[in-house]
C-alpha cells in the first residue's frame, strides 16, 4: 500500500479505517482524543443550542457575547498571562501579531518557526537547523544588528523531529537592545507545562525585560479550532485595535462554550496521556530507535522501514516527505489520549519484532 495516497471519510481517534479494514491509528495531533469526547461533544451540542453553529459578526459590534470574555479570562489565568485574546484559527493568531509588528524592528526566525508567523515567503527557515545551534549563533550576532528592536520568531518545540526548546538563553541576550519574543506554543498548550497550560509561565521566568508573546492554535490537543494569543494586557487592547481582529469573523462560540465546560474532562485526558507514554516506552526493547523527550506523546525515528512494516500489520503511524516531497521523509509515532494498554501492547509488541540498528545516539 503507497502510504503518501491513503485517504478515509471518518474522523481517526485510536483507530482509522482505511479500504475497510481497522487500522490502529498512532498519527495525527489529536493528543488529548478531544474529538472523540462525550463529554465535550455533548457541552459543544450544549454550547450550539445556544449560540448557533457559527458567530460571524465582528467582535467589534455593538452587541458582544459574554463568553469571548470569559474564555479569554480563562485562558489568561490557566497560563498565567495578563491578557488572552481569542482568534478563529492559529494562523489568524499568528498573522494579527507579526503584521503589527512589522516595521518596528529587525525580525529574526528560528528554524522551523510556522508559516502562520511569517511575514511573507522570505521568512522561511531551514527546518533541518538544530536550534541549539541557531540559538548560539543568534546570540554572538545579535550584537551587530543595526536595529535596536529585535523581534524573535520561534516555536517552543519541535513536534516534527520531537525536541523540547529551553528558553534559558534568553537571559544571555545583550542588554543594549529591546527584544519581543514571539513563540508559537501550538502543540504545547493542553499537554506542557503547568496542569498542561503550555509554556508561558516557564518562559516568563527568563524574559522578565522581554516583550514576551505565546500564541498558537488550541485545534491540536485541546480540539477547539481557535487561535489564542498571550501577553500583557497593553499588547492585547492594541491587537483589539488591529483590523485583523476587528475585521476577521471571531472563534466559534460554541467551541469556547464547551471548552470552559470541560476542564475536568482536559485534566482527566491529560493523566491518560502522560501513563499511556509511560506505558509504551517502558515496553520498546531498543529505546534508541526513538528520539523522544519526557511526558510528550511524539516518537521521531529516522528508521523509515517501520511505517511500511506496521501498516502490513494493520497499524498506521506518521511519515511523510517534509518540508517539500524532495525531502526525506519524518517517521514518528504520536499516542493519543485514546489508546488503550491492548493497542500500545500491540504496537510495542511489532516494534520489538522489526530488529533494526538503532542510529540515535
Amino acid at each position: 500500500m503507497d502510504t503518501d495516497q491513503i485517504h478515509t471519510d471518518e474522523l481517526p481517534g485510536r483507530t482509522v479505517m482505511v479500504n475497510g479494514e481497522e487500522h490502529l491509528f498512532f498519527s495525527g495531533t489529536s493528543y488529548l482524543g478531544i474529538p472523540h469526547n462525550p463529554e465535550f461533544r455533548g457541552f459543544l451540542v450544549e454550547g450550539m443550542e445556544r449560540y448557533g453553529t457559527n458567530y460571524s459578526s465582528s467582535r467589534n459590534s455593538n452587541l458582544r457575547l459574554k463568553v469571548f470574555d470569559e474564555a479569554e479570562a480563562y485562558l489568561a489565568n490557566w497560563t498565567g498571562a495578563e491578557a488572552a485574546l481569542t482568534m478563529s484559527s492559529g494562523y489568524m493568531a499568528g498573522q494579527i501579531v507579526v503584521q503589527a509588528l512589522t516595521g518596528s524592528g529587525h525580525f529574526v526566525y528560528a528554524p522551523g518557526a510556522h508559516p502562520a508567523l511569517w511575514r511573507s515567503e522570505v521568512d522561511t527557515t531551514d527546518a533541518k537547523q538544530d536550534f541549539d545551534a541557531w540559538v548560539n549563533q543568534l546570540l554572538q550576532h545579535v550584537a551587530g544588528i543595526p536595529a535596536q528592536h529585535i523581534i524573535i520568531v520561534c516555536n517552543s518545540l519541535d513536534p516534527l523531529q520531537a525536541r523540547d526548546h529551553s528558553f534559558s538563553w534568553v537571559a544571555s541576550l545583550p542588554e543594549n537592545k529591546q527584544y519581543t519574543l514571539i513563540i508559537d506554543d501550538s502543540h504545547g498548550f493542553g499537554i506542557t507545562g503547568e496542569s498542561g497550560a503550555g509554556c508561558y509561565r516557564q518562559v516568563k521566568q527568563y524574559a522578565l525585560d522581554l516583550h514576551l508573546i505565546v500564541l498558537g492554535s488550541l485545534g491540536k490537543a485541546l480540539g477547539v479550532p481557535a487561535g489564542v494569543i498571550l501577553s500583557d494586557a497593553q499588547t492585547i487592547e492594541q491587537l483589539k485595535r488591529s483590523t485583523y481582529f476587528g475585521g476577521a469573523s471571531p472563534a466559534i462560540p460554541a467551541y469556547l462554550y464547551a471548552f470552559l465546560q470541560c476542564q475536568k474532562a482536559f485534566s482527566d485526558a491529560r493523566e491518560k496521556l502522560l501513563f499511556n507514554i509511560d506505558y509504551f516506552k517502558e515496553r520498546l526493547e531498543q529505546p534508541g530507535l526513538f528520539r523522544s523527550f519526557a511526558n510528550y506523546p511524539v516518537l521521531n525515528t529516522s528508521s523509515h522501514e517501520l511505517c511500511p512494516f506496521l501498516l502490513r500489520h494493520k497499524i498506521m503511524i506518521s511519515s511523510f516527505r517534509y518540508p517539500t516531497p524532495a525531502d526525506d521523509p519524518i517517521t514518528r509515532v504520536v499516542l493519543n489520549s485514546l489508546h488503550t494498554p491492548e493497542d500500545l501492547e500491540r504496537l510495542a509488541n511489532h516494534i520489538n519484532q522489526l530488529k533494526v540498528v538503532p542510529n540515535r545516539v
